[in-house]
Protein backbone atom coordinates (compact mmCIF):
# COMPACT_ATOMS: atom_id res chain seq x y z
CA UNK A 1 0.00 0.00 0.00
CA UNK A 2 1.35 3.43 -0.92
CA UNK A 3 2.00 5.88 1.89
CA UNK A 4 -0.24 8.92 1.61
CA UNK A 5 0.39 12.60 2.07
CA UNK A 6 -1.43 15.90 1.99
CA UNK A 7 0.62 18.93 0.97
CA UNK A 8 -0.58 22.45 1.68
CA UNK A 9 0.10 25.94 0.48
CA UNK A 10 0.46 28.33 3.42
CA UNK A 11 -0.73 31.92 2.85
CA UNK A 12 -4.40 32.03 1.96
CA UNK A 13 -4.76 28.29 2.58
CA UNK A 14 -3.75 27.39 6.13
CA UNK A 15 -3.38 30.96 7.39
CA UNK A 16 -4.92 34.35 6.69
CA UNK A 17 -1.70 36.37 6.56
CA UNK A 18 -2.82 39.24 4.33
CA UNK A 19 -3.26 41.70 7.23
CA UNK A 20 0.38 41.28 8.34
CA UNK A 21 1.68 41.38 4.77
CA UNK A 22 -0.27 44.59 4.20
CA UNK A 23 1.07 46.10 7.43
CA UNK A 24 4.66 45.21 6.45
CA UNK A 25 4.15 46.81 3.04
CA UNK A 26 2.77 49.94 4.66
CA UNK A 27 5.77 50.25 6.97
CA UNK A 28 8.17 49.69 4.08
CA UNK A 29 6.45 52.35 1.99
CA UNK A 30 6.34 54.79 4.91
CA UNK A 31 10.12 54.45 5.25
CA UNK A 32 10.35 55.44 1.57
CA UNK A 33 8.15 58.49 2.09
CA UNK A 34 5.21 56.82 0.35
CA UNK A 35 1.57 56.42 1.33
CA UNK A 36 0.37 52.89 2.08
CA UNK A 37 -1.44 50.96 -0.63
CA UNK A 38 -4.99 49.72 -0.03
CA UNK A 39 -5.40 46.33 1.62
CA UNK A 40 -7.11 44.77 -1.39
CA UNK A 41 -4.20 45.71 -3.66
CA UNK A 42 -1.63 44.06 -1.40
CA UNK A 43 -3.91 41.04 -0.98
CA UNK A 44 -4.06 40.68 -4.75
CA UNK A 45 -0.24 40.63 -4.91
CA UNK A 46 0.10 37.54 -2.66
CA UNK A 47 0.99 34.16 -4.10
CA UNK A 48 4.13 34.41 -6.20
CA UNK A 49 6.60 35.05 -3.39
CA UNK A 50 7.96 38.15 -1.70
CA UNK A 51 10.25 39.31 -4.56
CA UNK A 52 7.26 39.41 -6.93
CA UNK A 53 5.06 41.06 -4.30
CA UNK A 54 7.64 43.81 -3.77
CA UNK A 55 8.12 44.18 -7.52
CA UNK A 56 4.39 44.81 -7.88
CA UNK A 57 4.44 47.30 -5.01
CA UNK A 58 7.30 49.17 -6.67
CA UNK A 59 5.35 49.36 -9.91
CA UNK A 60 2.17 50.68 -8.34
CA UNK A 61 3.96 53.10 -5.99
CA UNK A 62 6.23 54.45 -8.75
CA UNK A 63 9.46 53.56 -6.97
CA UNK A 64 12.77 52.78 -8.68
CA UNK A 65 13.00 49.11 -9.72
CA UNK A 66 16.76 49.32 -9.21
CA UNK A 67 15.95 49.43 -5.48
CA UNK A 68 14.19 46.06 -5.65
CA UNK A 69 16.83 44.00 -3.74
CA UNK A 70 17.00 46.58 -0.95
CA UNK A 71 13.22 46.87 -0.72
CA UNK A 72 12.80 43.09 -0.60
CA UNK A 73 15.18 43.03 2.38
CA UNK A 74 13.35 45.94 3.99
CA UNK A 75 9.99 44.26 3.50
CA UNK A 76 11.19 40.98 4.98
CA UNK A 77 12.67 42.74 8.00
CA UNK A 78 9.35 44.46 8.66
CA UNK A 79 7.35 41.30 8.04
CA UNK A 80 9.47 38.93 10.11
CA UNK A 81 9.35 41.30 13.08
CA UNK A 82 5.53 41.24 13.11
CA UNK A 83 4.55 38.16 11.11
CA UNK A 84 1.89 36.90 13.52
CA UNK A 85 0.56 40.16 14.97
CA UNK A 86 -2.61 39.81 12.88
CA UNK A 87 -2.20 36.42 11.16
CA UNK A 88 -4.41 33.55 12.23
CA UNK A 89 -5.10 30.02 10.98
CA UNK A 90 -8.36 29.64 9.15
CA UNK A 91 -11.12 28.11 11.30
CA UNK A 92 -10.83 24.36 11.68
CA UNK A 93 -7.27 24.07 10.37
CA UNK A 94 -5.69 22.60 13.51
CA UNK A 95 -8.49 20.06 13.96
CA UNK A 96 -8.25 18.97 10.32
CA UNK A 97 -4.48 18.54 10.58
CA UNK A 98 -4.87 16.51 13.76
CA UNK A 99 -7.42 14.32 11.98
CA UNK A 100 -5.08 13.76 9.04
CA UNK A 101 -2.30 12.79 11.41
CA UNK A 102 -4.59 10.31 13.18
CA UNK A 103 -5.49 8.84 9.77
CA UNK A 104 -1.79 8.23 9.09
CA UNK A 105 -1.17 10.87 6.46
CA UNK A 106 2.18 12.55 6.04
CA UNK A 107 1.79 16.33 6.03
CA UNK A 108 3.90 19.01 4.38
CA UNK A 109 3.84 22.68 3.46
CA UNK A 110 4.98 23.88 0.04
CA UNK A 111 4.89 27.67 -0.11
CA UNK A 112 6.54 30.55 -1.94
CA UNK A 113 7.14 32.26 1.41
CA UNK A 114 10.81 32.04 2.48
CA UNK A 115 11.34 28.83 4.41
CA UNK A 116 12.55 30.45 7.63
CA UNK A 117 9.58 32.83 7.68
CA UNK A 118 7.19 29.96 7.00
CA UNK A 119 8.65 27.88 9.82
CA UNK A 120 8.52 30.82 12.23
CA UNK A 121 4.86 31.50 11.45
CA UNK A 122 3.91 27.84 11.77
CA UNK A 123 5.69 27.64 15.12
CA UNK A 124 4.10 30.83 16.45
CA UNK A 125 0.63 29.61 15.46
CA UNK A 126 1.26 26.15 16.99
CA UNK A 127 1.00 24.35 13.66
CA UNK A 128 4.66 23.36 13.23
CA UNK A 129 4.19 20.04 15.03
CA UNK A 130 2.04 18.77 12.16
CA UNK A 131 4.60 19.39 9.42
CA UNK A 132 7.82 17.38 9.30
CA UNK A 133 8.43 18.84 5.84
CA UNK A 134 8.36 22.54 4.92
CA UNK A 135 9.51 23.66 1.47
CA UNK A 136 9.80 27.43 1.06
CA UNK A 137 10.24 29.67 -1.91
CA UNK A 138 14.00 29.78 -1.29
CA UNK A 139 14.47 26.10 -0.41
CA UNK A 140 15.12 25.04 -4.01
CA UNK A 141 16.38 26.78 -7.15
CA UNK A 142 12.83 27.06 -8.51
CA UNK A 143 9.63 28.15 -6.78
CA UNK A 144 5.97 27.39 -7.52
CA UNK A 145 4.46 26.89 -10.03
CA UNK A 146 7.55 24.79 -10.74
CA UNK A 147 6.62 21.33 -9.37
CA UNK A 148 9.99 20.63 -7.75
CA UNK A 149 8.75 21.73 -4.32
CA UNK A 150 5.85 19.31 -4.14
CA UNK A 151 7.92 16.51 -5.66
CA UNK A 152 10.67 17.10 -3.10
CA UNK A 153 8.13 17.13 -0.27
CA UNK A 154 6.68 13.83 -1.49
CA UNK A 155 10.14 12.31 -1.58
CA UNK A 156 10.97 13.52 1.92
CA UNK A 157 7.68 12.14 3.26
CA UNK A 158 8.12 8.85 1.40
CA UNK A 159 4.72 9.37 -0.20
CA UNK A 160 3.30 8.47 -3.59
CA UNK A 161 -0.47 8.85 -3.07
CA UNK A 162 -0.61 12.63 -2.57
CA UNK A 163 -2.94 15.60 -2.98
CA UNK A 164 -2.10 19.29 -2.99
CA UNK A 165 -4.32 21.83 -1.23
CA UNK A 166 -4.14 25.52 -2.08
CA UNK A 167 -6.09 28.66 -2.77
CA UNK A 168 -4.73 30.13 -5.99
CA UNK A 169 -3.98 29.88 -9.66
CA UNK A 170 -0.32 29.30 -8.82
CA UNK A 171 -1.22 26.35 -6.61
CA UNK A 172 -3.46 24.85 -9.27
CA UNK A 173 -0.70 25.07 -11.87
CA UNK A 174 1.79 23.57 -9.43
CA UNK A 175 -0.43 20.56 -8.78
CA UNK A 176 -1.08 20.13 -12.48
CA UNK A 177 2.60 20.17 -13.35
CA UNK A 178 3.25 17.59 -10.61
CA UNK A 179 0.32 15.47 -11.84
CA UNK A 180 -1.40 15.66 -8.45
CA UNK A 181 -5.08 16.11 -7.58
CA UNK A 182 -5.75 19.71 -6.50
CA UNK A 183 -8.23 20.81 -3.85
CA UNK A 184 -9.10 24.50 -4.03
CA UNK A 185 -9.83 26.43 -0.83
CA UNK A 186 -12.25 29.11 -1.96
CA UNK A 187 -11.76 31.54 0.95
CA UNK A 188 -8.14 32.43 0.17
CA UNK A 189 -6.41 34.82 -2.21
CA UNK A 190 -7.34 33.58 -5.69
CA UNK A 191 -7.65 36.23 -8.38
CA UNK A 192 -9.97 34.35 -10.74
CA UNK A 193 -13.44 32.82 -10.39
CA UNK A 194 -13.43 29.25 -9.12
CA UNK A 195 -14.59 27.82 -12.44
CA UNK A 196 -11.52 29.26 -14.19
CA UNK A 197 -9.06 27.48 -11.87
CA UNK A 198 -8.46 23.79 -12.66
CA UNK A 199 -9.23 21.62 -9.64
CA UNK A 200 -10.61 18.24 -8.60
CA UNK A 201 -12.65 19.50 -5.66
CA UNK A 202 -13.41 22.78 -3.90
CA UNK A 203 -14.06 23.45 -0.22
CA UNK A 204 -14.69 26.43 2.01
CA UNK A 205 -14.47 24.79 5.44
CA UNK A 206 -11.64 22.70 6.84
CA UNK A 207 -13.85 20.46 8.95
CA UNK A 208 -14.91 18.56 5.83
CA UNK A 209 -11.50 18.35 4.17
CA UNK A 210 -10.38 14.90 5.41
CA UNK A 211 -13.51 13.32 3.96
CA UNK A 212 -12.78 14.94 0.59
CA UNK A 213 -9.16 13.83 0.52
CA UNK A 214 -9.62 10.15 1.37
CA UNK A 215 -11.35 9.09 -1.90
CA UNK A 216 -8.74 10.91 -4.01
CA UNK A 217 -5.90 9.18 -2.20
CA UNK A 218 -7.64 5.80 -2.29
CA UNK A 219 -7.99 6.12 -6.06
CA UNK A 220 -4.26 6.81 -6.42
CA UNK A 221 -3.44 3.77 -4.29
CA UNK A 222 -5.39 1.54 -6.67
CA UNK A 223 -3.48 2.73 -9.73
Amino acid sequence: MSSAAVLFDLDGTLIDSAPDLHAAAARMLEAEGQAPLPFEIIRSFIGNGVPKLVERIIGVAGLDMAEHPRLVSAFMAEYDAHSTDLTRPYPGVADALARFRTMGYGLGVVTNKPEASARNVLAALRLAEFFPVVIGGDSLPERKPDPSGVLTAMEQLGASATVYVGDSEVDSETAGRADLPFLLFTEGYRKSPVFQIPHQLVFDRFDGLPALVEPLVSTQRLV
